[in-house]
Formats: structure tokens, sequence, C-alpha cells
């Protein structure tokens, strides 16, 4: 599975990125393209230790058995749950949280795993720096797919 520790990962996200336009449709959910893209720099920020989230009861009871669907082959389905504290809602500038996801894909992979945070996941636990980075990378393919790129 691809992580965000590997170059040829992160090219090819930031390339799907730069697909992006601004009127671009969802095919599930509710954000637009901008909330989207700043929804995926928070998850980055917990990522990499800039946001820190509470454990939620639901992941403290079954996040230890569900835990591989973060990091194993299968890409994430449609209308995944989401943390509320992620979801954004107001009006976003398009090329402002296109650029700023880019740097955050870039910051977390050239922080490597030594910068990867040591907070648990606020549902799936504690997670190694190899999970994170395959599980962000499996985060932003979904969140590209979302959008069709």
């Amino acid at each position: 599975m691809k992580n965000l520790f590997q170059p040829d990962a992160v090219g090819e996200v930031i390339s799907r990125i730069d697909k992006f336009q601004p009127a671009a449709q969802r095919q599930w959910g509710k954000m637009d393209v901008a909330q989207m893209m700043a929804h995926c720099s928070a998850a980055l920020d917990l990522a990499s230790g800039r946001l820190v989230r509470p454990r939620i009861l639901l992941g403290r009871l079954i996040g230890p058995f569900v835990r591989p669907i973060y990091s194993n082959e299968k890409p994430f389905p449609r209308n995944s749950p989401t943390d509320q504290k992620l979801v954004f809602s107001d009006a976003r500038d398009f090329h402002r949280e296109q650029e700023q996801l880019k740097v955050r894909i870039r910051q977390f992979h050239q922080g490597g795993k030594a910068h990867c945070t040591k907070h648990p996941h606020p549902f799936f636990g504690a997670l190694t720096p190899h999970e994170w980075g395959t599980g962000m990378y499996k985060h932003l393919d979904h969140h590209l797919r979302q959008f069709g790129v």
C-alpha cells in the first residue's frame, strides 16, 4: 500500500490535487471541494501532532478491532463517518485551501516517520508512523476519488 513517506505517492497526490477545479462536483458527501481540502489539511495536522483530538468512546470500544481498515489495501468506502470537528461547512477560498493542502502534504512527508504524532488517533487509537503514512494516503485518495481525480 502506498504511503505519504514515499516520494512517488506524494507526487501522485499533489498532481491529482492540481487537477481540482473550484466548481468540481462531489460524487458523495456534503463538503464542497474547498471544504474537503480544508478537512484533509486538518487530518494531516492530526497525523503530525499539530492538532490533538481526544479519543471517542466508540473508538475506545471498537477501534482496536477495526484498526486494520485504516492502513490495509482496501480504499475507504463512500460516506465513511467523519469526526465532526474535522467537518468544514463555512465558505473556503479554493486556491488558498489547495495550496495549504499541498504544503501540509509536503510537511508531513519531509518530517518523516520521526515527526508523526505520538498521540492516538481519535477513533483507531495508537498508530505506528507507517500506519499514519498509509492511512493519510488512503484518506487523501478517498477524497480525491470523491471529486473524480
